[in-house]
């Protein structure tokens, strides 16, 4: 027996026509969605304005959730990440990760960060998310997923599409998602940041539709040798095309592009990278958003000491690079991206 369709995986439009088919009026399916998307409700009793019967049927026929949390794991720092398990007919489903990152300000809201495949293909050797290859793409429903199941952790202000996986490989479902983030959660444009590696012929066909988000680009060293070792899908595109693409990125959309690196302690940390990485950038209009490496169980990779990170980051700032350091939560929670589901499966 099929699993049956789950509410997240309809249009606004075809949310219409399944809940009249199920006996409900077309206005039904505004209630609906807004009750799920604006106000949080998970669980269709606690749609009251619904009958009972409808209220029934629905939970039978057009569930809302579908995925199980299997884990959660809550930092001292209250950094929560969620373990969810999707069903498959023929036994235990995909798990992936979404992360509750709470503001260091009580006031602010959260951001999230949420996965976009199960697995991911490229291969870091530094990054837990891809030690067991690419499973699969998530569905838009899937995706969405982490998103109610996020905002039932606490409100959301931002977030972030920087867990597992490699966004731009799964960019049709995921942009449906992140319509409905903007259009029916209220989460904007400008709070919702995409991470990739790169693919340069992607972006630059994708930059003139303006698409509704922020980029961030991982480039993690100026070298092109040493990035064929730290992003092995990219060990053929030259970082050269890469900048060019977020330069494209920047004419088209106006945005900004932020350059991610992960600094490894020992390996990308040295004077001679943060000043070749300053020449690449400088006159660019981008961020360095600089990582200091989560530790992986059995990785050989270290972290950095805060003071050669700190010293990067002047390095970059002498060359008028604009440079942040995003000192990472929950460190004693799993923090690296891919480690819990690592654990798990494995």
């Amino acid at each position: 027996m099929s699993n049956p369709v789950t509410l997240l995986a309809l249009s606004p439009e075809e949310t219409q026509e399944r809940v009249v088919a199920l006996g409900g009026k077309p206005f039904h399916a505004k209630v609906i969605r807004t009750a799920v998307f604006s106000k949080g409700q998970l669980e269709y009793k606690e749609m009251t304005s619904l009958s009972a019967e409808l209220r029934e049927r629905l939970a039978v026929e057009l569930p809302i959730l579908v995925g199980r949390e299997v884990d959660r794991v809550v930092a001292r720092d209250g950094t929560t990440k969620l373990l969810i398990e999707f069903p498959r007919e023929d036994g235990r489903g995909p798990l992936i990760e979404t992360v509750h990152i709470p503001s260091h300000d009580p006031a602010k809201d959260a951001t999230l960060c949420v996965s976009s495949q199960v697995g991911c293909p490229v291969a870091c050797p530094f990054c837990a998310s891809g030690r067991l290859g690419l499973e699969r793409n998530l569905t838009r429903a899937e995706i969405i997923e982490q998103y109610l199941r996020g905002r039932a952790v606490g409100p959301l202000a931002r977030t972030v599409v920087m867990g597992i996986g490699e966004p731009l490989l799964n960019l049709v479902e995921l942009s449906a998602a992140l319509t409905v983030v903007r259009e029916e959660m209220g989460i904007g444009a400008r709070k919702i940041t995409v991470s990739t590696v790169g693919f340069p012929d992607r972006l630059e066909k994708l930059s003139p539709t303006k698409p509704g988000f922020q980029l961030a680009i991982s480039l993690h060293t100026p070298f092109d040798d040493q990035r064929a070792v730290l992003v092995p899908a990219m060990a053929k595109i030259p970082i050269s095309d890469i900048l060019r693409a977020g330069d494209k990125w920047f004419q088209d959309t106006g945005r900004q592009i932020t350059y991610e690196y992960v600094v490894l302690g020992g390996v990308n940390d040295t004077q001679e990278h943060s000043k070749h990485l300053g020449e690449r950038l400088r006159g660019r209009r981008a961020t360095v958003n600089l990582i200091p490496y989560n530790p992986v169980e059995g990785d050989r990779f270290q972290r950095p000491s805060r003071a050669d990170v700190e010293a990067f980051a002047d390095e970059l700032r002498d060359a008028h690079v604009v440079t942040t350091i995003r000192w990472s939560r929950g460190l004693d929670s799993d923090a690296a991206c891919g480690q819990l589901r690592l654990r798990a499966e494995r």
